[in-house]
């Protein structure tokens, strides 16, 4: 009974959300109080719900703090090298631009925090994605399937969850992962420039009047820091001609937004809303403190070491930061009151979405839902395939990473599957490494905080993003089993 109550529950809130039935924070509260009292335990719900509360608690006073942190990096100009760097190998392709935002999400997972990679990733590629009309549902998807890929570094949590699990050395279950991982990585630039392609043909490519659509023309539209805005015209496969709006997606195969893509429209060299209302970054904001610029680089790079080795827990490091971050480079108290409340709006969406999934995963697993559902599905192997544990692990990563948390996997599901392989001579690392092969897709599961950091900066429907993801992600995860077997790894 529990265990169809789970599947039910979690199937209808996945449905409402992608027919846009209801907003994902309505989704997460009430439908799992509708279950709980399906399941007679109507009575016990306050229990859940706190106990929920509890756990994600630290997780949503890092994503918080950590947002109001890299938020005053962002105003301050940290970050504008390196936005400059991508838009200059960029320039206008739309290709060029959805393989930037692979390559930008992968390198700065490295630090090992996916909300931190989604805020920069966000904060540099989307006023391009608007300058040029392109799909955001392609710049979120790409960036969290190239995250989850990268989330199985030994400090991103799941590797580190499976070795305590199973009681192994990190590095003997990452390392051998390498070259399967690395395919994973390679498959999401392919994606990334299939992709691109797409959209390229969708949009065109933005020129200057009168030049060649292939020369650096391309760079002044947009990397120009000071010059006055410049009327661009929209080469397009379709004729489209000065200011036209492109075909809402057309090209990407993708329904992802009932609107259609805005029209192209130049970048604001002094950070007014342009057109459509979006704001890039200003070269002359008043909020830049270049005098501080190595401070601040210090300051992360300090904060992003403490943080892999784990010197404090994260909610604490990233609340000194943006303090003091905040106090350096604004000492004054008008100046602090101004970033905070710029910032605000993505706090209160970030941290809401973060306890109101609490209420999910709290009757998930306070009414026993969650394990029932892992039983069931364990109890389903065939006798026959325990010599292919590794594979059936592998395969079983990809649903259960995305309909639970990885603290419930690693700890409650994965032990048991090890113990199942194990009575059939398959390698506890093998079964840990295969264990790691769904979290290109865990990274857009709804029970992931890091995601709604994702669509709420980017202005995505939640529903939009999972649609166009999902098959993505499994396909990347696929490819990652694959290689995996391919290389004998597991």
């Amino acid at each position: 009974m529990l265990t169809l109550l789970g599947f039910a529950m979690i199937g209808t809130f996945l449905v409402l959300i992608m027919m846009k039935k209801m907003s994902p924070i309505a989704a997460l509260v009430l439908i799992p109080a509708l279950f709980c009292v399906f399941a007679g335990k109507g009575a016990h719900l306050g229990d859940y719900v706190i106990d929920g509360v509890g756990k994600l608690a630290p997780t949503a006073a890092m994503l918080m703090f950590a947002i109001v942190y890299f938020g005053v990096m962002i105003d301050v100009g940290l970050f504008d090298p390196v936005v400059r760097g991508i838009l200059r190998f960029c320039k206008a392709d739309p290709m060029r631009v959805v393989v930037g935002t692979a390559v930008l999400a992968a390198v700065v997972s490295l630090d090992g925090d996916g909300s931190t990679t989604f805020m920069i990733t966000v904060s540099a590629m989307y006023p391009l994605y608007k300058r040029l009309g392109l799909s955001l549902v392609v710049m979120t998807g790409v960036a969290a399937t190239a995250n989850g890929v990268m989330n199985t570094l030994p400090w991103g949590g799941p590797t580190a969850r499976a070795a305590t699990a199973l009681k192994l050395d990190a590095a003997d279950i990452f390392v051998p992962m390498i070259p399967a991982l690395a395919m994973g990585l390679v498959c999401v630039l392919i994606l990334a420039y299939v992709l691109g392609v797409k959209e390229r043909r969708r949009v065109g490519t933005l020129v200057l009047p009168g030049e060649d659509a292939h020369e650096d023309a391309h760079e002044a539209v947009l990397v120009a820091e000071a010059a006055e805005a410049q009327p661009v015209t929209v080469t397009a496969g379709a004729g489209a001609g000065v200011g036209s709006a492109p075909a809402a997606h057309a090209g990407t195969g993708e329904h992802t937004s009932p609107h259609p893509a805005p029209a192209p429209a130049a970048l604001s060299p002094a950070g007014e809303a342009n057109a459509d209302g979006m704001q890039g970054l200003d070269p002359n904001r008043s909020t830049l403190r270049p005098r501080l610029y190595w401070f601040n680089a210090a300051l992360t790079v300090a904060l992003l070491t403490a943080m892999i080795m784990e010197l404090l827990p994260i909610p604490v490091l990233f609340l000194l930061g943006a303090a003091l971050a905040l106090t350096v480079n604004f000492p004054h108290m008008p100046d602090q009151k101004a970033r905070i409340a710029a910032h605000a709006d993505n706090v209160l969406n970030v941290a809401g979405m973060v306890f109101a999934a609490a209420v999910f995963t709290g009757v998930l697993t306070g009414t026993g839902m969650v394990k029932h559902m892992a039983d069931w599905l364990v109890g389903t192997i065939p006798d026959g395939m325990g010599p292919h544990m590794a594979l059936v692990t592998g395969l079983l990563s990809l649903p259960l990473t995305y309909f639970m948390s990885n603290d419930g996997f690693y700890f409650g599901v994965l032990p048991v599957l090890a113990e199942a392989g194990a009575a059939h001579g398959v390698s506890p690392l093998e079964i840990a490494r295969a264990s790691l092969v769904g979290q290109a897709l865990h990274m857009s599961s709804p029970l992931v905080p890091a995601v709604y950091v994702l669509v709420g900066m980017a202005k995505v429907e939640f529903g939009d993003h999972t649609r166009f993801t999902v098959k993505w992600a499994a396909l990347t995860s696929l490819v990652v089993l694959a290689a995996g077997m391919v290389f004998g790894i597991i």
